[in-house]
């Protein structure tokens, strides 16, 4: 399956006092690496919403192995489990700049149509791509 690497520095607004990245943050941490996963696919949740198809998270699960801090580089490894069906299932990997696994995170996701509210097979389109 297709991995996508994404890296950015953390930000001083992201930390506590001590330097440590809030917890909190990692689940946007976390949609990032999705986001750019999907985006080098040719995939964007722009065009799935034009398309009315909704991809809200159903679950996330988060495990922190390391802590990061105010300035580090991190890196986003996101990959898919399986090719997707009504559901789309991620799973991470987040590195430091040591290349240190701090944190690991799998996410579900549900394909809903937005008009019905009900959930939908992917569509063909994103399949296609993932092939």
């Amino acid at each position: 399956m297709y991995i996508n690497k994404y890296s950015f520095r953390v930000r001083y607004g992201e930390t506590d006092q001590m330097g440590y990245v809030y917890h909190g943050n990692y689940a946007q941490y976390i949609e990032m690496g999705r986001l750019e996963w999907l985006r080098k696919l040719g995939i964007s949740y722009k065009e799935m919403e034009e398309n009315k198809i909704m991809l809200p998270v159903y679950s996330l699960n988060v495990r922190f192995i390391k802590s990061a801090f105010y300035d580090d580089i991190l890196t986003i490894s996101t990959t898919i489990k399986n090719t997707p069906s009504v559901r789309i299932e991620f799973t991470y990997e987040i590195h430091n700049q040591k290349n240190e696994l701090i944190t690991t995170a799998d996410t579900t996701l549900v394909f809903i149509n937005m008009k019905t509210k009900r959930p939908i097979k992917c569509p063909d389109y994103i399949l296609n791509k993932l092939k």
